[in-house]
């Protein structure tokens, strides 16, 4: 009598563990991290998964023929800048695509190489510090960058 309250102890937990399945949620395809995905204009939306705090932006627009960007931001200064540069994306066999880049005017390379993640056809990508793994960022793709921002930029930037 023991023998069978077991077996049928254990085809309860067998029958639960097989209806729990994770083919229930639906796949998100991805796209591959290249210059032409890539190409356009992207707003940061959320850095360590919170929202940027009001006032503060950037938005990068990439070209994709020239493997060239643009920035615009207003996040690490209080005053608007406009940054432009060049940016490379390499495929590492063990963290996947990784963009880099190096500002124009010999201000040097980027701060961080950034593992690219979940580049979606519906305009978001997540790009993650390759020594940081705690420095996350997202981003959203955009029409264009906003004109009085581009204008503040170029006001800024025009007395320095």
């Amino acid at each position: 009598m023991k023998n069978i309250f077991k077996l049928m102890f254990l085809l309860t937990l067998l029958c639960g563990f097989s209806s729990c399945s994770d083919d229930d949620e639906p796949v998100v395809p991805t796209l591959e991290v290249t210059p032409a995905n890539l190409n356009g204009t992207w707003q940061l939306a959320e850095w360590n998964g919170q929202p940027l705090a009001e006032g503060v932006y950037c938005y990068v627009v990439f070209n994709r023929r020239e493997q060239t960007f643009e920035m615009y931001q207003k996040f690490d200064s209080m005053y608007a800048r406009y940054i432009t540069g060049s940016f490379d994306i390499e495929d590492d066999p063990y963290l996947g695509s990784v963009i880099s880049g190096e500002y124009d005017y010999w201000n040097g390379d980027w701060n961080h190489e950034y593992i690219v993640t979940d580049l979606l056809e519906s305009g978001s990508m997540i790009w993650t510090a390759k020594d940081n793994e705690n420095d996350v960022s997202k981003y959203v793709r955009c029409d264009k960058v906003p004109d009085e921002i581009v204008e503040e930029a170029r006001i800024e930037n025009a007395g320095n």
